[in-house]
């Protein structure tokens, strides 16, 4: 039977030694979705994240995607699945173009070993313009300012055609009009269909952009529902926002 969910977790943990950095958090996402994930500093939400990434492994609990427990599956594999990351510091490669920095995404994200780099970069392209990049196509990638370069990070990701995207503070370090600018960026990527798991601390971009939040506290999901709803909630507004509303 097909799973409804694209991503399912169910009471995931993560020790590291005497510290409980995420403690039995259970959530599903499903295809299309974005999911807000919030918390104060601390609170486990990279974590979570690198659990599903697979750059960590968990203590107890199990994650499925498309149904499938991944629990064992390497990093790499799971992102030749359809698990695509970003970071919350950037890092392009920088001795190459900004067109080829989202080339090797698209290389990586293929299982096909002898996918020609032609191709690759004719796949580029496309994310190029969809991120509005395409004036900076043959500039090095470390050449780039803030907004631009959470656009490639954006590019690169989903140049490897991930089902389910996951944003780590994407916004950090961005002023106001930059903040707009990389919100319009994300909602083209949410607008090809795929799922989203953004961490984010800026509430109008959770607000913009999420169909349901999240919130970890010390580890713990205190709650899950509607942006609204979450955001007015008394245990948010202490654990989160650090005062209560008059």
């Amino acid at each position: 039977m097909t799973s409804p969910h694209i991503l399912e977790i169910r009471g995931l943990s993560k020790r590291f030694g005497g510290l409980v950095a995420v403690n039995e958090v259970n959530f599903t996402i499903a295809p299309g979705e974005t999911l807000g994930l919030i918390g104060p500093n601390g609170a486990g939400k990279t974590t979570l994240v690198s659990l599903i990434s697979g750059s960590i492994t968990p203590t107890t609990g199990d994650i499925l995607f498309e149904g499938r427990a991944i629990n064992n599956l390497p990093a790499y594999r799971r992102a030749r699945a359809g698990i695509g990351r970003t970071f919350q510091i950037m890092k392009p490669f920088p001795g190459l173009s900004v067109l080829d920095n989202i080339a090797v995404g698209a290389l990586f994200g293929t299982s096909t070993a002898a996918k020609a780099l032609r191709v690759a970069r004719e796949e580029a392209r496309d994310w190029l313009e969809l991120m509005d990049l395409q004036q900076q196509a043959g500039r090095r990638a470390d050449e780039l300012g803030g907004p631009d370069r959470k656009r490639l990070e954006l590019a690169k990701a989903m140049a490897m055609k991930p089902k389910l995207l996951l944003l780590d503070e994407v916004m950090a370090g961005l002023n106001h009009a930059e903040i707009d600018d990389v919100i319009e960026a994300i909602k083209k990527v949410r607008s090809t269909g795929i799922s989203i798991l953004v961490i984010e601390h800026v509430i109008k971009v959770i607000q913009r952009l999420s169909d349901r939040l999240l919130v970890l506290h010390h580890g713990q999901q205190i709650i899950a529902g509607k942006p609204d709803e979450v955001l007015e909630d008394p245990r948010v507004i202490e654990a989160y926002l650090g005062r209560r509303r008059t």
